[in-house]
């Protein structure tokens, strides 16, 4: 597998892209700010064809370059339903000093075609495999995306529910530590310890290593579920 990630916009926010290989078709995950140029110098530099743009959850500094992105390439947007209206009122998730920041104005639109993520949902895309985790508590639709390699590894898409030593902020609009909590024990430490951690911000982790150190991870402490065998 192919992936490709650079951090975009004030907040250095992740995008990723990920494709089967170089020439290949694509994926492009969190196109955020300042994402266009970077994200069209990657798919030029690796000879890649976008075929959909997915969204870890509808915060502007991963989804600001939706728009042109989508359809500039004429691919669809897909984003959990609870974040969609972020898509067009960006300031519905941010605090009320971040709005101010602003002026009161933060200017986005759907792109063309918006897709619906469910819970459970695999997705073929770009000749991959990405089953769709809900994992509200960050935001309401907040969602990650797990993937299995050729070579026999895993990774997870986390967004902003898990980052190398610590966890997404639960106090904006639409946020909730309680769910995050419940998303942290059934959805992230569940999975397979060499799974690697790909986040919204920050460098890439394992969920063995969070495991073992992250804070919010230890807090939970024998509450949370044992790893079983998942497929990926």
């Amino acid at each position: 597998m192919l992936v490709l990630g650079f951090p975009t916009g004030a907040l250095q926010a992740n995008c990723f892209l990920l494709a089967t290989g170089e020439g290949e078709p694509c994926v492009i995950v969190d196109p955020g700010q300042d994402a266009e140029e970077p994200i069209a110098k990657a798919l030029r530099d690796h000879r890649l064809s976008p075929v959909a743009v997915l969204l870890t959850h509808g915060h502007f500094d991963h989804s600001f370059s939706v728009a042109p992105v989508c359809d500039g390439n004429d691919i669809p947007a897909w984003i959990h339903p609870d974040d969609r209206v972020l898509l067009s009122d960006p300031l519905r998730g941010v605090s009320a000093e971040s709005a101010a920041f602003f002026g009161g104005k933060l200017v986005m639109r759907e792109p063309a075609e918006v897709r619906a993520l469910s819970d459970g949902a695999d997705l073929d895309l770009a000749g991959l495999r990405l089953t769709v985790d809900h994992t509200p508590g960050h935001t309401g639709g907040s969602v990650m995306f797990r993937a299995g390699t050729e070579e026999g590894g895993r990774l997870v898409l986390s967004g902003d529910t898990l980052f190398a030593g610590s966890i997404g902020r639960t106090d904006l609009p639409g946020g909730s530590h309680r769910a995050m909590l419940t998303s942290l024990r059934h959805k992230v430490l569940t999975l397979h310890d060499d799974t690697v951690v790909l986040p919204g911000h920050g460098p890439t982790t394992t969920i063995g290593r969070e495991r073992a150190s992250n804070p919010f991870l230890l807090e939970l402490g024998d509450d949370a579920p044992a790893a079983p065998h998942r497929g990926l």
